[in-house]
C-alpha cells in the first residue's frame, strides 16, 4: 500500500540527508520508521516490534526506555538547562560526573573534559596530543598510529584515523600526520600455522619497525579500540595489547583507548581496558555514557598529559578548546544517573550472567554453510558470511550478502548491523535477559537460512 502523502516516510525521503545510507537507494526504498521503544525492542510506525540487537548503534545500554533517565532530565531542565564551562564556570553534574568517571576509571587519571560525541572525544584527544607536546618542548612529536579497519569517528581528524576506506574516500582524507598499522584479526591476517600470540608478536614488531622508519621523535600516540567494533568485531589475540604496549613504552609513544563502543561493562568488565590488559594514558568514552539518551562524551587523562595541557595553558594565557555543550547539564545529570543505575543494577555482574548465553549461542551458528567466523566477549559479538568456509574468502561485496540478511531479518523481527566482510554484528542493550537473547539467537538462526535457501536458488551458494 503506498503511504500517504503526509507520511514520516514520504517526508524523510523529502528532506533528510540521512548518515551512512545510499542516498540514491534511499530515495528508492524509504527509511524503516521508528516509533517507540521498550526494553531491548523497538518498534516501528505499523506497531511490528524488534529486538534490537546492537542496542542501536552499540549504544543504548539501558534499554529505549528507562524512566529514572527520563525523570533525571526533567528535574535538571527545570533547575539549569545550560550553562557553561568555559573561563571557568562549571556547575554540580558537570563536577558529579567528573568524579564518577575518575573513580571508575580503569588507570589512575587526573581529569575529565567533556564533549559531545565520540567523534569529538577523539578528535579532542588528538588536539591534546599536539597541544601537550608543543608544551613539554617537543614540537617534531606529532603523527599518530591508529590500525586500519580501527573505527574513531567521522570528523576531519577522528575520521583520518578510521582506518576504513568509506570514511576516507571523497572525503580527501585521512590528514598527514596520521598513520595506519595492521589488523590484529588472526582469522584473516594470520600467516599459515601462525598462532596467534606468533600472530600478535608479528604485529608488535610491525609497529615497531613502523615507528622507527617514521623517527620515534615524530610519534605522539596510538589510538586503538580494546575490540574492534564497526570494523567488524576483531577481538586481538593473545598478548596483542602486552606487547604493543611494550613498543609504546619503549619509544614513549601516548596510549590512547577509545572505549566509545566497550566502555561501561560491555566486554565483561567495566572498562574494555581491563578485559584486554590496557593501561591508557588517554581514554575516550561515549554512547553508554548516558546509555546514549543524551548526546554527551568525555576524554580522561593521566597526571602527565594534564600537567603539561595546564603549563601550556599558562603560558599561552588559556586552553583554546572546547564547545558550547561540553559538559551541558542536562546531558550531564543524565550520565550522573546512568552510572548510578549501573552501579545499583551491578552491570558488570549481569553481563556476566548473560554473556555466555549470547556467545554459545552465536558459536553454535559457526557449523552453518554461510558462517566462516563467530568471534565475541562479553555482550559484543559478530557473525562473519563467507563463500568459502575453507579458505576463509568472503563474498563479493557488490552481491551485498551481509545487507540482505539485515532486510531478511526485518521480517524475523530483528534490526541488525552490517559491518564489514560481511560482518554482523551484536551488542545488544546490556540490561537484556537469557531469554530474549535466546530469542535474538533463534530468530537470526532463521533468518540465516533463509538467506542459505536464498542464495542456493540464485546459484551464489552450495548450501
Amino acid at each position: 500500500m503506498t503511504p500517504p502523502r503526509n507520511s514520516t516516510a514520504i517526508r524523510d525521503v523529502a528532506s533528510v540527508l540521512h548518515p551512512y545510507t545510499d542516498a540514491r537507494a534511499h530515495q528508492k526504498n524509504g527509511p524503516l520508521v521508528i516509533t517507540r521503544g521498550e526494553g531491548v525492542r523497538v518498534f516501528d510506525d505499523q506497531g511490528k516490534s524488534y529486538i534490537e540487537t546492537v542496542a542501536g548503534l552499540w549504544c543504548a545500554a539501558l534499554g529505549f526506555h528507562n524512566e529514572r533517565l527520563v525523570q533525571a532530565a526533567t528535574k535538571q531542565m527545570r533547575q539549569l538547562p545550560f550553562y557553561h564551562g568555559f573561563t571557568g564556570r562549571t556547575h554540580e553534574p558537570q563536577v558529579d560526573l567528573a568524579e564518577m568517571l575518575l573513580e571508575r576509571a580503569p588507570v589512575p587519571m587526573s581529569k575529565v573534559f567533556f564533549a559531545n560525541s565520540g567523534s569529538e572525544a577523539n578528535d579532542s584527544a588528538i588536539k591534546m596530543i599536539w597541544y601537550y607536546n608543543n608544551a613539554v618542548g617537543r614540537p617534531q612529536k606529532k603523527k599518530i598510529i591508529s590500525r586500519l579497519k580501527g573505527y574513531h569517528g567521522v570528523t576531519i581528524a577522528s575520521a583520518s584515523l578510521t582506518g576504513l576506506p568509506y570514511n576516507h574516500k571523497f572525503f580527501d582524507l585521512p590528514i598527514a600526520g596520521i598513520l595506519h598499522t595492521g589488523t590484529p584479526h588472526h582469522y584473516h591476517n594470520a600467516r599459515p600455522g601462525e598462532s596467534e600470540e606468533a600472530f600478535a608478536t608479528r604485529l608488535a614488531e610491525e609497529l615497531d619497525a613502523m615507528i622507527v622508519a617514521e623517527g620515534p621523535e615524530t610519534v605522539a600516540a596510538f589510538f586503538a579500540e580494546p575490540v574492534m567494533g564497526a570494523g567488524g568485531v576483531i577481538i586481538p589475540p593473545a598478548t596483542y595489547f602486552e606487547k604493543i604496549q611494550a613498543v609504546l613504552k619503549k619509544h614513549d609513544v601516548l596510549l590512547v583507548a577509545d572505549e566509545v563502543i566497550c566502555g561501561f561493562g560491555r566486554t565483561g568488565e567495566y572498562w574494555g581496558s581491563q578485559s584486554l590488559g590496557m593501561r591508557p594514558d588517554i581514554l575516550t568514552c561515549a554512547k553508554a555514557l548516558s546509555s546514549s539518551y543524551l548526546p554527551i562524551s568525555a576524554v580522561m587523562v593521566n597526571e602527565r598529559v594534564f600537567e603539561g595541557l595546564a603549563d601550556g595553558s599558562a603560558g599561552l594565557g588559556t586552553f583554546g578548546h572546547g564547545f558550547t555543550y561540553s559538559g551541558h547539564p542536562v546531558a550531564a545529570a543524565v550520565a550522573v544517573e546512568t552510572l548510578k543505575i549501573y552501579d545499583e543494577i551491578d552491570i558488570v555482574g549481569h553481563v556476566k550472567r548473560v554473556a555466555p548465553t549470547m556467545q554459545d549461542g552465536l558459536r553454535a551458528l559457526a557449523g552453518h554453510p554461510l558462517v566462516g567466523e563467530v568471534r565475541g566477549m562479553g555482550l559484543i559479538g559478530a557473525v562473519e558470511l563467507v563463500a568459502d568456509k575453507a579458505t576463509h574468502a568472503n563474498f563479493d561485496p557488490a552481491l551485498k550478502i551481509a545487507p540482505r540478511l539485515v532486510k531478511i531479518a526485518e521480517s524475523h523481527g530483528l534490526i541488525l548491523r552490517s559491518l564489514p566482510n560481511d560482518s554482523i554484528a551484536f551488542s545488544p542493550p546490556l540490561v537484556i535477559t537469557e531469554a530474549e537473547i535466546t530469542d535474538m539467537v533463534t530468530r537470526f538462526g532463521a533468518a540465516l537460512d533463509e538467506l542459505a535457501v536464498t542464495l542456493r536458488r540464485e546459484s551464489l551458494a552450495a548450501v
